[in-house]
């Protein structure tokens, strides 16, 4: 069942700005600490960029949280990911909630937590019928996984009787975890690596890139700020090529 459109009104700087936060375990070798508390700020610093984000026309914010990947990390570390997912929850829900953010969860259920899984389903259950801005976490997500997923609910759909024909990408799209969000505008990465790391690879086909050369337990409002700048400069043709200025007209023949 396609997801309900999220409608947003036209502006001039990004619209869905996606991030894939990157660097906490470096902010927080850089200082001597435990890559916890590298993570702990890095929630910090998302509260920070989701409260901005609508001062700068931005009305969708992606972020990447917890990647299929990331199961291969330390057991304490995993574990450190899936509490702060709880404390984030616990401690920011009600106030998304009275301003009028939409939370949506992307990714994998299945393998998660049990107690995980429930806080996902509060949290969109409780702030479903919100429409100003729309949060949505990538978590056990993966952009392969999530195309292959799609191509498996079409499956399941044709042989069902619940669609029939070939899958072209409008289908494939209606089945993506992302369905119903307005197009990506903008991909950034954090930390000045420069790499998707399987992060919304059908959805980045023509959004911008930019990469930052800020950890992003320092992120903030100043960050977007460079994001709108740069969005705003750029020259967005979706595979076409910019209509040649109109020629000149041609001199008056002497006479």
């Amino acid at each position: 069942m396609p997801a309900e459109p999220f409608h947003i009104a036209p502006t001039d700087g990004p619209r869905h700005v996606a991030l894939i936060m990157d660097g906490n375990g470096r902010w927080a070798e850089a200082r001597g600490v435990p890559r916890a508390m590298g993570h702990r700020e890095g929630v910090q610093a998302l509260k920070r960029t989701v409260e901005a984000a609508p001062r700068f026309g931005i009305r969708c914010l992606t972020v990447f949280g917890f990647s299929t990947e990331n199961w291969s990390r330390p057991a304490e570390e995993v574990s450190d990911l899936m509490g702060l997912v709880r404390s984030y929850v616990a401690s920011d829900l009600k106030r998304l909630e009275r301003a009028g953010v939409r939370v949506r969860v992307l990714g994998r259920r299945a393998g998660l937590p049990a107690d995980i899984i429930r806080i996902i389903e509060h949290a969109e259950a409780s702030t479903a019928h919100n429409d100003k801005f729309l949060l949505q976490v990538a978590f056990n997500y993966g952009g392969r996984a999530d195309i292959v997923d799609a191509v498996q609910r079409h499956v399941d759909d044709v042989l069902e009787g619940r669609a029939t024909g070939p899958l072209d990408e409008e289908a494939l799209g209606l089945r993506l975890s992302t369905a119903g969000a307005p197009p990506v505008d903008v991909i950034v990465r954090t930390s000045g690596e420069q790499r998707l790391s399987n992060f919304l690879l059908w959805e980045a086909a023509y959004a911008e890139l930019v990469y930052q050369n800020v950890l992003w337990p320092d992120y903030g409002a100043e960050g977007l700020a460079d994001v709108v700048e740069q969005y705003r400069n750029r020259d967005r043709r979706f595979g076409g090529r910019t209509a040649p200025a109109e020629a000149a007209a041609p001199a008056l023949a002497a006479g």
